[in-house]
């Protein structure tokens, strides 16, 4: 049993956003991402890192959804920027019943175990005090209420966090996030959200105690990163 992360999956099978407008590594991409999964096994686990599907609501991300019951192993999708479709999690198990899916969980206010070690997280937020908005704070206020009540629901299992949004990238850090990451003796940290030449500026490996690594799906070439 492995465990894997991969973030931006960007699917557009019901909608008109496909990924492969921007050419380069995104060309062909669904079909990169089944050939990216065709290793895995039945009882592996892959995190999805938010930024799933680009569907407006949960009926149009059904054939989203339905590709990545597809996918190998199981799966557990946490919030993106653009998971519009994102709604109660009462409401997206209804959904994933409706279709048969049984292969995919939402993180959200909870953790799930791999072995001894928790797997926790949420969306998470870019925020400056010096030039973030009322809005912007509240946003993080609630995202740090999220990730807090994962961590919590880990106990003292080794916790791995996962999130979209990067808790440091060039010289910023959401010294929030990373405050409550290092409250919980958090030692790794996965994220997406950046893309293209923005790699180049993610922060990545060791810092102040926890390890990062960017996992999204075009810098990953479109292969689920190996964890463990």
């Amino acid at each position: 049993m492995g465990l894997y992360a991969m973030g931006d999956l960007h699917l557009s099978l019901s909608t008109d956003k496909p990924m492969d407008v921007f050419g380069g590594r995104w060309e062909q991409y669904t079909e990169k991402i089944i050939a990216g999964f065709s290793h895995l096994q039945a009882d592996d686990v892959t995190v999805l890192c938010g930024d799933i599907s680009w569907a407006m609501g949960l009926p149009e991300s059904a054939a989203d959804f339905q590709f990545i019951q597809g996918l190998p192993g199981k799966k557990i999708v946490l919030k993106g920027n653009h998971d519009y479709w994102w709604n109660t999690a009462a409401k997206v198990g209804r959904f994933f019943d409706d279709l048969g899916i049984d292969t995919i969980e939402i993180l959200h206010n909870n953790c799930y175990f791999y072995g001894d070690i928790a797997l926790c997280g949420t969306r998470g937020w870019f925020y400056e005090e010096e030039s973030g908005s009322e809005h912007d704070k509240k946003i993080l206020n609630r995202e740090l209420g999220r990730l807090e009540t994962s961590l919590k629901a880990a106990g003292d299992r080794e916790k791995f966090c996962f999130l979209h949004y990067p808790p440091r990238y060039r010289e910023y850090v959401c010294r929030e996030i990373v405050e409550l990451l290092e409250q919980y003796e958090v030692k790794r940290c996965f994220y997406g959200h950046i893309h293209g030449s923005g790699a180049q500026y993610a922060v990545q490996g060791a810092v102040e105690g926890i390890d990062y690594t960017m996992v999204s799906a075009d810098y990953l070439q479109f292969a689920p990163f190996k964890i463990l």
